[in-house]
């Protein structure tokens, strides 16, 4: 018996892929996204803005405006998010879903100038009906090359947002005189975030394909693409060219061997990032247990966290996993691993946490040896208890 037309109509579709796209005040998203906009590539996308007015969209040929909702001569369709994220997200599904909208085939978030990108991750992630009909792409970030060093030293909010980002994009070089200067913010930024590809935008770099084709899944076949995905190679490109935990600081000390307030390294040096590497196998349930551990004793701390798992259960068929602090995605099984490395590796972006602590608390379930250290069986019985954690944490 065959499914009743009905029944299929009501199955999801598959789920939309949704972008965030952030940046500093002033760092020139307004004149990326305008720019965006323009692009053929984005005909069929949903742009959520905070406000119309912040982002002058007058002079892209509005077709017509229904409400809160914006047309463009283009097909790209912007809406203004009135107040709760979610509630605007479940209204225009209701609009795409009901035909009463053209079906968009991709979401784009602006966030505000001040705006921390992972409340709105989390809103994707940890909401259940959303979950299943949005897919995170990845997270844009735009930085202004003039202004963007001092930016990143007085604003703790801004080397957030370029340590989460999928990608970088530069936006002034063209006005920044000193090539040096560049070259030492795109280090900062390579420092702070290896795996981000960055793009300068005065060059024409910063196109639709090369900024919003960022998630797991290439979508042109439709499977995924984990390799370009994590892009764990560049972990290992900056281990060798800064050193063990991928940073230079560079501090400043008054003539009592003081640390000077203004250290343009003192919000950098709270990042850690760095791949964990492993061919170890470990059962699904304690990956699971090693995962849950480390969110609720350090969930603030795992800015980001994505990898490639191989489990005892199914060697064969490694697992994927995609964190914003506290929140995951649900493991995607794969069918067989991407390429000829069969190695567990997992990208960490950490702030106040240390990659050591972590690489030992892998190793504590991964059944790596550890001296006087309680194991992932005797935790088992009761894992959040005190004294397993001061264990861990000690």
């Amino acid at each position: 018996m065959t499914d009743s037309p009905s029944v299929l109509s009501r199955r999801p579709p598959p789920p939309i892929p949704l972008t965030v796209l952030t940046g500093f005040l002033g760092a020139g998203k307004t004149t990326l996204l305008n720019n965006l906009l323009r692009d053929p590539a984005l005909a069929d996308t949903l742009v959520l803005i905070n406000e119309f007015g912040e982002i002058g969209l007058d002079h892209l040929f509005v077709e017509k405006v229904d409400g809160d909702m914006i047309v463009m001569s283009s097909g790209c369709l912007c809406c203004s998010i009135r107040g709760d994220l979610v509630t605007t997200l479940e209204d225009v599904l209701r609009r795409r879903d009901n035909n009463r909208i053209t079906p968009f085939q991709r979401v784009v978030i602006e966030t505000t100038g001040l705006a921390d990108p992972a409340p709105v991750l989390h809103t994707i992630m940890s909401h259940p009906y959303l979950m299943l009909r949005f897919r995170l792409e990845g997270v844009v970030t735009v930085v202004d090359a003039v202004n963007g060093d001092a930016t990143l030293d007085a604003h703790v909010e801004a080397v957030k947002q370029a340590a989460v980002a999928d990608r970088l994009v530069l936006t002034k070089t063209d006005l920044v005189a000193d090539p040096e200067k560049l070259a030492a913010l795109r280090s900062r930024l390579a420092s702070l975030n290896p795996a981000a590809r960055i793009r300068d935008a005065a060059k024409g770099e910063a196109t639709a394909r090369k900024l919003l084709d960022t998630g797991l899944y290439d979508p042109a076949l439709k499977t995924p693409d984990v390799r370009k995905w994590l892009n764990a190679e560049a972990f290992a490109q900056a281990h060798d060219h800064h050193g063990h935990h991928g940073h230079e600081h560079h501090h400043h000390h008054d003539d009592h061997g003081v640390q000077n307030s203004h250290d343009v390294n003192r919000h950098d040096s709270r990042i850690r990032a760095f791949c964990l590497r492993s061919d170890a196998r470990p059962s699904p349930q304690t990956f699971d247990m090693f995962l849950t551990m480390l969110r609720e004793t350090n969930g603030p701390s795992l800015l980001r966290v994505k990898g490639i798992v191989g489990l005892s259960d199914d060697p064969d068929r490694p697992v994927v996993i995609h964190g914003v602090q506290h929140v995951f995605h649900p493991p995607v099984r794969l069918d067989r691993w991407p390429d000829d490395d069969h190695s567990t590796r997992i990208v960490f972006i950490l702030r106040d946490l240390d990659q050591a602590f972590v690489e030992k608390f892998w190793g504590l379930f991964a059944g790596g040896p550890a001296i006087d250290q309680p194991d992932a069986a005797a935790m088992a019985e009761n894992p959040l208890s005190p004294r397993a954690t001061r264990g861990l944490l000690g």
